[in-house]
């Protein structure tokens, strides 16, 4: 993907595939950022030009997120297909995350099929989802795919540690390494556990 980006040879369509928590979604806005941004640096988003910035902020038009598990229908699909066709309000690309889009109903899914045969050439489609097989093997087919795996437990410790000293949260090595356990590879999860156990204590405190 880094390649991909450095090269300027970023597909027209994405299929990010893995358990929850594995990174799948958080990759997919950093390459939204990465191709509206003014001054990549190797590939990764500069976070200084206005782009960046704006999309740092959550203002950014041209990111549009849909959760499939609530936007599942062909009405949904059909508004989209015909946002797709417009230019891009602020950036140079318009990037559709679509998450968990194996809940896409049959008839959803066959409407979206049309928009990945002939994608706009400003548009990139970056479909996140646990249940791969679930997904329709002709849209599977004009994706590049990726498989997300899960984090080891030394990734999951170092990062928590670095969280605990940005946040100046006082947690021994032993708890963070139970924290990794219980999260079983999801940094997601093991954020949440973390911060959950920190407002606990700060409360009791």
């Amino acid at each position: 993907l880094r390649q991909s980006l450095k090269q300027g040879r970023v597909a027209h369509s994405y299929l990010f595939c893995g358990p929850r928590g594995s990174g799948k979604t958080t990759t997919a806005r950093i390459i939204a950022k990465a191709v509206n941004c003014l001054d990549p640096q190797d590939g990764d988003p500069c976070n200084a030009c206005e782009p960046c910035q704006t999309i740092n902020s959550g203002q950014y038009m041209d990111i549009i997120d849909l959760d499939a598990a609530s936007n599942r229908g062909i009405e949904e699909i059909r508004v989209s297909r015909e946002e797709v066709n417009f230019a891009p309000a602020q950036g140079q690309r318009k990037v559709y995350i679509i998450d968990e889009a194996h809940m896409l109903t049959e008839a959803a899914s066959n409407a979206f099929l049309k928009t990945l045969e002939e994608p706009p050439p400003h548009v990139i489609f970056i479909l996140c989802t646990t249940d791969a097989h679930k997904i329709l093997p002709t849209i599977i087919s004009r994706c590049q795919r990726f498989d997300f795996r899960r984090i080891s437990n030394e990734h999951v410790i170092d990062r928590l540690a670095e969280l605990c000293g940005a946040e100046e949260i006082d947690c021994a090595p032993e708890v963070l390494a139970v924290i990794a356990r219980a999260a079983w590879g999801s940094l997601r999860d093991a954020e949440n556990i973390l911060e959950q156990l920190a407002i606990s204590y700060a409360t009791e405190g």
